[in-house]
C-alpha cells in the first residue's frame, strides 16, 4: 500500500503563511508529524507520498526524508489534480490518501486492516454546513459524495482508500475532472462507473478537518488534554 498526503494548498481561510501540514497543533508538533506518526504504522516512510505547491520548500526542508509531488498549478486547481499527481507517482498498489489538514486519533486508521480488500470513505454522522463534503448512503455503500448530496447523512472526513483492482478507474475518473474539482468527484464517476465504497464511521473516534481558527483551537485543546490528562 501507498498513502499520498494532499499539502499542496495554501490556506487561506486559516490565515496562517505556511502549508497548513506545517502548522503546529502543539509545541513544536506540526499536523503533518501526527499523520506520518500514525501513517508508518501502516507503511513505511519510503512509501508516503506528499503533493505540495504553496511554499513548497518548507515542507522539503523540515522533512527531507519524504517524497515530494509538486503541484506547480496549485493556485488555480483543486485536489482531483494533486490526487492524480499523486497517483501518477506512485507504483501500482491500493492507495491510502488524505488532505493535508486532517488530524485524528491513533484508531481512525485500524478500519483500514478490518476492510481489507475494499475501498474506503471514511465519514462522521455530525451536522454538517453548506461547505463540507456530504455522503449519502445505499445498501451500505457510499450512493452520492459532494457538497450537494441531499439529506446528507454527515460529512466525509477526507481519508480514503482505493483499492489497486479499482485503481484504473479513479485515475480515468481523476483525468475527467476539471481543474476545479475535489477529488470527491471522482469518487462519484467511480461510484457511477460500478465502483463500490464502504463508508467507515469514525464514529466518537478524535477526527478533524482544520479549516478554520476554531477547528485548530479544538485540535490545539485535544492535544493539551493528551499532554495533560
Amino acid at each position: 500500500m501507498k498513502a499520498i498526503i494532499l499539502g499542496a494548498g495554501s490556506g487561506t481561510r486559516l490565515g496562517w503563511q505556511v502549508p497548513k501540514p506545517l502548522v503546529e497543533v502543539s509545541t513544536e508538533c506540526t499536523i503533518l508529524d501526527v499523520q506520518l506518526a500514525l501513517l508508518t504504522q501502516l507503511v513505511s516512510v519510503d512509501d508516503i507520498l506528499i503533493v505540495v505547491g504553496f511554499r513548497s520548500g518548507l515542507i522539503e526542508k523540515r522533512y527531507p526524508q519524504l517524497r515530494c509531488i509538486h503541484n506547480d498549478q496549485y493556485a488555480t486547481t483543486n485536489t482531483a489534480v494533486s490526487l492524480l499527481l499523486g497517483i501518477e507517482a506512485a507504483a501500482p498498489d491500493d492507495i491510502l490518501w488524505l488532505n493535508g489538514d486532517v488530524v485524528f486519533d491513533d484508531k481512525v486508521l485500524s478500519f483500514v486492516e478490518r476492510h481489507s480488500g475494499r475501498n474506503l470513505v471514511w465519514v462522521n454522522t455530525n451536522q454538517v454546513g453548506a461547505e463540507e463534503v456530504k455522503y449519502s448512503v445505499r445498501r451500505n455503500y457510499i450512493k452520492e459524495i459532494s457538497k450537494s448530496v441531499k439529506d446528507p447523512l454527515g460529512e466525509a472526513v477526507g481519508i480514503n482508500l482505493v483499492t489497486r483492482s479499482s485503481l484504473s478507474i479513479i485515475i480515468s475518473c481523476l483525468k475527467a475532472c476539471d481543474h476545479s474539482d475535489y477529488f470527491e468527484r471522482a469518487i462519484q464517476c467511480a461510484i457511477e462507473r460500478g465502483v463500490k465504497f464502504v463508508p467507515v464511521n469514525v464514529g466518537t473516534r478524535f477526527c478533524v478537518e482544520v479549516d478554520y481558527k476554531e477547528d485548530l483551537e479544538q485540535v490545539q485543546s485535544f492535544f493539551r488534554k493528551r499532554q495533560n490528562p
